[in-house]
């Protein structure tokens, strides 16, 4: 008896694991899939979409509320986005991207940087619109001229503060 049950225990063991293979197997289930997913390219649009569009809005916002340290780190961030892009789509229509950014937007860049430096609003506003321009003159160049930037007018990120961080001194009070 003893024996039989070994036999069944083994015989239902193995159809467990031939079943659980089989249906990881399928088509359609959330079991380990047995096909290679293909490789996902984004495309310069959604790179631009994911990685630039976001940064933009952000310094606008963080530089218009003034606060220094947050727009330096998105100008940073802004630069980094494009260099990435520049990497992962070298030319698109026959155009060298990273010639194209550094022709158009590196010196843009860097007035802002120096605006944010100096912590001075008004250059600034003045380079933010410069940047913003460049950004129109590459999408003219690579052959979108449908695709128009503008400096954000409203709070995109309802989620975010861009104003200065608040300093310990008025963390602790407001816990009180």
């Amino acid at each position: 008896m003893a024996c039989r049950r070994r036999r069944w225990d083994l015989w239902a063991g193995a159809a467990a694991v031939v079943a659980t293979v089989a249906v990881a197997a399928a088509p359609g289930t959330s079991g380990a899939q047995t096909a290679a997913q293909p490789d996902y390219h984004p495309s310069l649009g959604d790179l631009m979409t994911m990685a630039v569009q976001p940064r933009h809005i952000k310094l606008g916002q963080g530089g218009r509320a003034r606060n220094w340290a947050y727009a330096a780190y998105e100008a940073s961030e802004l630069r980094n986005a494009f260099n990435r892009i520049a990497r992962t789509i070298p030319t698109y229509r026959n155009s060298d991207l990273a010639a194209m950014v550094a022709s158009n937007i590196k010196s843009p860049l860097d007035d802002l940087d120096a605006a944010i430096k100096a912590r001075d609003g008004r250059r600034f506003d003045a380079a933010y619109v410069q940047v913003t321009h460049a950004c129109n003159a590459c999408h003219q160049g690579l052959g979108h001229p449908e695709v128009v930037i503008k400096v954000p007018e409203a709070a995109m990120y309802p989620d975010q503060s861009f104003g200065a961080p608040p300093t310990a001194t008025a963390r602790r009070a407001s816990r009180r």
